[in-house]
């Protein structure tokens, strides 16, 4: 699986946690498009460059992180063909592939633990989508 990470300042050592993680654990080639310090950054940048990399299909997945992570979820959203999704629990990264087929997780980096954050990407990319009744439903926000 082709995935791209990217960060705020604000989201950046969460970032290089996941990408360290995902770079020793996993076959998926990851493409980390920044930030790459701690430097005062625009997040709506960041988001773009994932949202029109994942809408385009260069990439299966994409994760991003700011503080909140609400700022990168509403830039991103605002691609066609993105559900990009702020999840803060295991339960709400599985629901988002099972239910919603997300293509892009949103953490937020002042929220979470790391620990939890890697358990969270783990499950994103490893839970596929159910379809069925909820691909009916996907269909109804891709208008």
């Amino acid at each position: 699986m082709k995935i791209i990470i990217g960060s705020d300042h604000a989201g950046f050592d969460m970032k290089e946690e996941c990408r360290s993680h995902l770079e020793g654990s996993s076959s998926h080639q990851i493409t980390d498009i920044g930030v790459y310090n701690r430097d005062s950054s625009d997040y709506p940048r960041i988001a773009q460059i994932v949202a029109r990399s994942v809408a385009a299909r260069e990439y299966d997945r994409g994760i991003l992180i700011c503080g909140s992570g609400i700022g990168m979820s509403i830039a991103a959203n605002r691609f066609k063909e993105i559900r990009a999704a702020l999840c803060h629990n295991l339960y709400l990264a599985r629901m988002s592939r099972l239910h919603n087929d997300a293509n892009i997780l949103v953490m937020g980096g002042r929220v979470i633990g790391v620990g939890l954050a890697l358990e969270m990407v783990d499950t994103f990319l490893n839970t596929p989508f159910e379809g069925g009744r909820h691909q009916k439903r996907l269909d109804m926000i891709d208008c």
